[in-house]
């Protein structure tokens, strides 16, 4: 165990602050896709990496910017949400439950398919400003965290003025307090379903754009990546943006922090560990509420 000095303890800080902000939007589009439809998409963990690889090729072949991808693959995302939604998930009967065993099928699914076509070695976008960074008080702010950092804020303030101030976002908030007093109230409680389930995933798109420059990744990681989306959400309140915000920055620090004081193999450990905690100290976590079966 690492003393880290107070220089690299602040060091730490920022690399961690930085990356919770990817973390954050990570995981917004599936604490909004739970707090709405009551339904933990397993699959989301596979669109990131999905979202990360066809950033890698729009990258290789045709030189877009890993940034300026993410116009081109939330839209993509968006149409694969709404129609998975439409299509197959409100076609199950209990959704709220089974949809765990859909959502895990389907994840398998772009994992075998993903590793058919890229096989098993891992890759990673190295645009030109890879390697930059700018200096400031002798701390050092990379890049790729910088912009990724700044790119998932910009996407999360848009999502939450999308969901404040649009008649849009009333609906969707209305449809996650109580979807029958929705219906009642002449919502088309199915097609916000859709829709959310939709910008849900949209933000998966973008979420893998911004791993695939900070991090490596292959089919099988997406596994970790679901394991550490549903500890943030969890951490933060499930169906909480704001719950979602803070836990990613926190376990970003954290993450990092134990990177730097134990090791790095053991850093990922965090994130099962706040779990775990959260779960029996206060399942509802930061800023969610306790969930119970409406009869």
């Amino acid at each position: 165990m690492t003393i880290p000095s107070f220089h690299l303890f602040v060091q730490t800080l920022i690399l961690g602050g930085l990356v919770g902000g990817v973390y954050a939007l990570m995981a917004s589009g599936l604490t909004l896709i739970f707090g709405v439809m009551r339904v933990i998409n397993v699959a989301h963990g596979a669109f990131l990496i999905l979202g990360a690889y066809i950033t890698y090729e729009l990258f290789q072949y045709f030189k877009i910017d890993p940034i300026a991808s993410i116009l081109i693959t939330m839209p993509v995302f968006f149409g694969a949400g709404w129609f998975i939604q439409r299509y197959m998930l409100s076609r199950i009967a209990n959704p709220e439950q089974t949809s765990v065993l859909v959502t895990f099928a389907l994840a398998l699914v772009l994992e075998g398919i993903l590793g058919f076509i890229f096989q098993t070695t891992a890759r990673m976008v190295t645009p030109s400003y890879t390697s930059d960074a700018f200096i400031f008080a002798t701390y050092r702010f990379p890049v790729t965290r910088l912009i990724g950092f700044g790119t998932a804020l910009l996407i999360i303030l848009l999502l939450y003025l999308i969901l404040q101030y649009t008649n849009l976002g009333r609906a969707i908030r209305a449809t996650t307090q109580d979807p029958r007093a929705a219906q009642l109230m002449g919502i088309n409680t199915s097609m916000i379903s859709a829709f959310t389930f939709a910008l849900g995933l949209s933000t998966a798109a973008a979420g893998g754009s911004l791993l695939s420059i900070i991090y490596s990744f292959n089919p099988s990681s997406q596994a970790d990546w679901i394991a550490r989306t549903l500890s943030i959400i969890v951490l933060g309140g499930m169906g909480s943006i704001p719950g979602a915000l803070i836990a990613a920055l926190t376990l970003g620090v954290m993450e990092q922090m134990t990177a730097i004081v134990v090791t790095l193999y053991w850093s990922p450990i965090v994130f099962y560990f706040f779990l775990f905690f959260t779960l029996i100290i206060r399942p509802q976590g930061l800023l969610g509420e306790i969930i119970r079966e409406k009869g």
